[in-house]
């Protein structure tokens, strides 16, 4: 298959974006855009040991149940929320799609599934989860900040077998109230029962990202290059 990258998402690009030797695709979470995390970027470059390229992109503008029906920028509509969430499962699949075809499109610019690291915080964490867990190839990591498994699949068949050792970094505020403690910790009793490794960390935190997170993931990616 051959992806148009002017079909893509737009998206925001940073880092060493000529010759990478990895390619992180950062998700954002409701109601933000891709500039969200692009200044973390020189903290991250500070730390890390290798070129690596950033790609933001910024999620489609839908309307939200949650937030009565007003339109933002939001990977999925979401319908409850409190210790589960109801999610938009159409909306899902097509972020799915949109995130795989940011993958592709690497993957034509050279880049192997296994230099393609998703990242996301909250909303996009949960895409991150639900497109990696699924990749039919794998890639090189998964990292969730402050998020959950939208859609777990209890049979682990959506999950490929040879994604049983992604790497799989999951960071988590105590004091979040957004999305609670709790949804974190169903996330990894389900990557546990499905025979995923993962590491996790906690931050005295609400929702949002501290320096010492930053620092973990800067950790995490050095591993993997």
């Amino acid at each position: 298959m051959t992806y148009n990258t002017q079909s893509l998402l737009p998206h925001v690009l940073a880092g060493e974006i000529e010759n990478p030797q990895l390619t992180i695709i950062w998700m954002h979470g409701l109601g933000a855009d891709g500039h969200d995390f692009a200044p973390i970027v020189p903290q991250l470059e500070r730390q890390l040991k290798a070129g690596v390229k950033f790609i933001f992109p910024h999620a489609p503008v839908r309307p939200v149940t949650l937030n009565n029906g007003m339109s933002m920028p939001a990977w999925y509509d979401i319908k409850s929320i409190g210790t589960t969430r109801e999610v938009s499962m159409d909306d899902m699949e097509e972020s799915r799609k949109q995130i795989e075809a940011f993958i592709g499109a690497e993957r034509e610019r050279g880049m192997r599934d296994d230099q393609i690291l998703l990242v996301g915080f909250s909303q996009g964490g949960a895409v991150a989860f639900h497109t990696g867990l699924r990749h039919p190839r794998p890639l090189a990591g998964i990292i969730s900040l402050s998020g959950y498994i939208p859609v777990p699949c209890e049979t682990g068949s959506e999950y490929p077998v040879a994604n049983a050792g992604l790497p799989i970094l999951v960071c988590h505020g105590t004091r979040d109230q957004v999305v609670p403690p709790i949804l974190a910790d169903r996330a990894l009793e389900h990557l546990k029962k499905q025979g995923f490794s993962y590491t996790f960390s906690t931050y005295e935190m609400e929702h949002s990202v501290c320096p010492e997170e930053i620092d973990d993931i800067a950790i995490f990616i050095n591993r993997l290059l």
